[in-house]
């Protein structure tokens, strides 16, 4: 049963990504003829509507989240850089390129001039990624076995390996989507995630350090013009807000569940710590950790942080729950399509006798 409902939902990916083709194809003509303002603003207006729309194609809490997280978010506030007239997004690239570029967390990197003669299949970054995919699917399906015995473990444990097991989906994810770019269009990507491990401040996790497109997004879009006109400080915590804000719409999509506030509060609270740090930071003079004592207090707070106001929404709302489910319905479908390609190669081997 599971095993069905993951393929019926690779059915409906297909049925999104030509409709994100056609809206996308349609956003670039538009944008390319008029110019930027209120009048492109309300030419896009109509993609924007499906793009929060997408998410209801899909019956799972994984595809769902997923597309509200690429679409809803990412993709909505590019267009809304598009109709201001800024990137990263321009109507002059190539259909394929700006369509990536819309619906994917991906940023192109400029190709120096050796890379523009002749692109590497097989550079450091396309093997870096193709590890990450090949560790995060061979370890997700024991976490996801392990979380049939959660009732033995105590809470902590649980999200410790629920941390474990969002962490991993994220760098499969991206992984996966630097490959596909990769071998689609020969261009690299600009590093999703650097590290995190290594942060030494609230500023360096969340702003060079995580989910690097998010920071990348935001920071035209809400934090320079916020900044502008109120201060460093109010950019940054309109920033965090907006964070906050856009995940408990993800949430919502994941969990169909009216918004609880503690995830805006969670990220209310890194902003305004990330804002008090920057403004410390600001006095040269004043005593600042060594580094060998900042990163663990860094990774303390965020674990404790995340411990004590992310993670539990998760578990109230029985998305834990849903994910196993759907995570042993994919890896029940893998198998089925491993069996198949036996099955078809164990009959090809047979006719060649």
């Amino acid at each position: 049963m599971a095993a069905a409902l993951m393929a019926s939902e690779l059915g409906s990916l297909l049925k999104v990504s030509a409709a994100v083709w056609a809206a996308m194809s349609y956003a670039r003509v538009a944008s390319a003829f008029i110019r930027p303002g209120a009048t492109r603003l309300g030419a896009l207006l109509p993609v924007v509507a499906l793009f929060y729309a997408i998410p209801f194609a899909f019956s799972t809490t994984t595809f769902r989240g997923i597309s509200a997280f690429f679409l809803c978010w990412l993709g909505t506030f590019k267009l809304l850089l598009l109709a201001a007239g800024r990137g990263p997004l321009d109507p002059f690239l190539s259909l394929p390129q700006f369509v990536f570029s819309a619906s994917l967390p991906v940023k192109f990197q400029q190709p120096t001039s050796s890379e523009a003669k002749k692109q590497d299949p097989t550079s450091a970054h396309s093997r870096y990624a193709l590890a990450k995919i090949l560790i995060s699917g061979t370890v997700i399906p024991f976490i996801v076995y392990a979380f049939q015995f959660k009732h033995a473990m105590n809470q902590w444990q649980v999200l410790l390996m629920y941390t474990v097991c969002i962490c991993l989906s994220l760098e499969l994810v991206l992984a996966s989507v630097r490959t596909l770019i990769h071998g689609v269009l020969g261009m690299e990507m600009e590093p999703q995630v650097d590290r995190p491990y290594l942060a030494s401040s609230l500023g360096d996790f969340w702003g060079r350090r995580w989910n690097l497109m998010v920071p990348a997004i935001l920071r035209p879009s809400v934090y320079g013009p916020v900044r502008a006109r109120f201060g460093v400080a109010a950019g940054v915590l309109v920033s965090f807000l907006v964070s906050g804000l856009m995940h408990e719409v993800i949430f919502y999509y994941m969990m169909w569940q009216p918004p609880s506030g503690d995830v805006t509060a969670f990220f209310v609270l890194h902003g305004a710590c990330t804002a008090a740090e920057g403004w410390w930071a600001r006095h040269g003079g004043w005593w600042r950790p060594p580094r060998v004592v900042a990163v663990p207090l860094t990774l303390a707070f965020v674990g404790a942080t995340g411990f004590w106001m992310f993670f539990p929404v998760m578990i109230r709302g029985g998305l834990d729950e849903l994910v196993l489910h759907e995570w042993q319905g994919f890896v029940l479908l893998m198998e089925e399509a491993g069996r198949w390609l036996a099955g078809v190669n164990g009959q090809t081997v047979s006719s060649l006798r």
